[in-house]
């Protein structure tokens, strides 16, 4: 996956205010305690960081 793909799905669930503001300051158990922001930073797979988005946050099967 694409940080642009990535993104896009993070805006369609959360809307683009919200889903910049969760990356920035919301840490996530499943991505060792950062944030979105900082795990991507510093390199992990986008596609992995969007699974844990969607565990954490409960994103319906039919939009992960």
């Amino acid at each position: 996956m694409r940080l642009t793909e990535f993104w896009r799905l993070m805006e369609d669930q959360f809307g683009s205010s919200y889903a910049s503001s969760l990356a920035q300051d919301h840490v996530l158990r499943g991505l060792g305690g950062v944030t979105v922001s900082r795990a991507l930073d510093r390199g992990d797979d986008p596609k992995s960081v969007w699974r844990v988005v969607c565990e954490e946050f409960e994103v319906p099967a039919s939009r992960r």
